[in-house]
């Protein structure tokens, strides 16, 4: 491809990232699967270029002399003159209309690629981090004066973490059997049972991928399963499993003793989660779509589970490191809809929980909008559950780890800068137990002990 096809195949993708609901990563496989005559060096480019954009978007927002609303072609070209420093005729030439060339430069556009640059002074805070400008005070309740330092990680790549799963093997046993096929990793430093990859490769081929042995899943994720604190024997509700990369978890932590439910809106995505099952050896999972005709049964659960985990839908805010597109896709409307949501779900799953039993709630979300503000919200409401000091969780689930938590904390807050993990959030809720008050037959409510 010429460089200006290159081009033209940028504004295309990127354009397809924008209007999508699908993950970058996604849009670019169906892009190129559809374009087999792009090579290797064509598509690292256009990637490349797409990327770029999308890691600092917000500064060339801010040069455009706006926060929003531009094109994908607008934002090629401001990037071609901002970036890569094209003069106008570098740009005019590229943009020709020739053949596989990008559409020749509008006046306005002419005009444009000639007075482009950065503004004079410091960029404001939304530029430096670049999110939208309409975020920033939820950002600033969460991270306050490290608010830059914070968003700013999320401009690093992530690293790929993966789970062991204890039904196969143990950590160092992975470890060195991945060492032999020529895989390096090294331990995570807050999970017990997180690999990460000391270089990127595809591990679909790995032998003890094939055998159900690891799991891709970030560290952040796996420690929301291990805080649920499942154990042999019990019942336990994944109310929002998707394709059940926590429900293998649990089944794991509860070495296939007990019953886990495996529920979600979606059967395409709970159909995912059969072969994955099979593979990891569990065999303790039954699973259920959560429609009308599932009213009747899930009523049947109600104060019945010792542990339901509610990880719900949200803005996925917290992996803007793998999705950068994500940030300049969410809207206000939406992010509206998505806290409704999950006080719905909250409010539903806290019904199937025995009294002494748990209510784990967990968001891929550092927007205070969906995790302490629906926690409070749910507690204001729900007077018979009580939140456990995360610390105290932290100290029996991960006891061995080299990042303890204080035993004071509510919640659990994680952070790329701060833990190297995803952004996430976790709250664990316990349910009160009735017991008669002494010297007398009426009820009264006490928190239970740890279970």
């Amino acid at each position: 491809m010429t460089p200006a096809a290159r081009l033209q195949a940028a504004i295309e993708l990127l354009a397809v990232i924008d209007r999508g609901e699908a993950p970058a990563d996604g849009c670019v496989s169906e892009y190129f699967r559809a374009r087999r005559y792009a090579g290797g060096g064509d598509r690292r480019a256009i990637t490349e270029r797409v990327y770029g954009i999308l890691r600092h978007r917000g500064w060339l927002h801010w040069c455009l002399g706006d926060d929003a609303g531009r094109t994908a072609r607008e934002l090629v070209l401001a990037d071609l003159v901002l970036s890569d420093g094209l003069a106008p005729d570098q740009l005019s030439s590229l943009c020709s209309g020739e053949g596989h060339a990008p559409a020749a430069l509008s006046p306005d556009e002419a005009a444009l690629s000639r007075t482009l640059s950065a503004p004079a002074g410091p960029p404001p805070d939304w530029v430096i981090g670049n999110f939208p400008p309409w975020l920033e005070d939820q950002l600033r309740r969460r991270f306050a004066d490290a608010l830059v330092a914070e968003t700013t990680a999320f401009e690093a790549r992530a690293s790929v973490d993966f789970r062991v799963n204890r039904l196969r093997l143990d950590r160092e046993a992975a470890r060195s059997r991945l060492a032999a096929e020529g895989i390096e990793t090294t331990p995570g430093d807050l999970s017990l049972l997180c690999l990460r990859l000391s270089e990127r490769k595809d591990l679909r081929g790995a032998a003890l991928f094939r055998e159900g042995a690891i799991e891709p899943q970030d560290e952040a994720s796996q420690l929301a399963a291990l805080l649920v604190e499942a154990a042999p024997g019990q019942q336990v509700v994944d109310f929002c499993a998707g394709a059940g990369g926590k429900t293998l978890a649990l089944a794991a932590e509860m070495a296939n003793r007990g019953q886990i439910y495996a529920l979600d809106l979606s059967a395409r995505r709970l159909q995912q989660l059969a072969p994955r099952l099979q593979r990891a050896g569990v065999r303790n999972v039954q699973s259920r779509v959560l429609n009308r005709k599932a009213q009747a049964w899930l009523d049947s659960l109600a104060g019945r589970m010792d542990r339901v985990l509610v990880d719900a839908p949200c803005s996925g805010s917290g992996a803007w490191r793998r999705n950068p597109e994500t940030r300049w896709r969410l809207e206000a409307g939406r992010l509206e809809h998505l806290v409704a949501t999950q006080q719905d779900l909250l409010r539903q799953a806290a019904g199937l929980v025995r009294p002494g039993g748990r209510l784990i709630y967990a968001v891929c979300s550092l927007l205070p909008a969906e995790s302490e503000d629906v926690v409070e919200t749910f507690l204001g409401n729900a007077p018979d559950f009580r939140p456990l000091p995360i610390g105290e969780v932290w100290q029996r689930a991960l006891p061995q780890s080299v990042c303890p938590v204080p035993a004071d904390q509510t919640y659990l807050v994680l952070t790329p800068l701060r833990h190297n993990t995803d952004g996430f959030f976790i709250a664990v809720l316990e349910r009160a137990v009735a017991e008669l008050a002494p010297g007398n037959q009426t009820l009264a409510s006490h928190p239970a002990a740890a279970v």
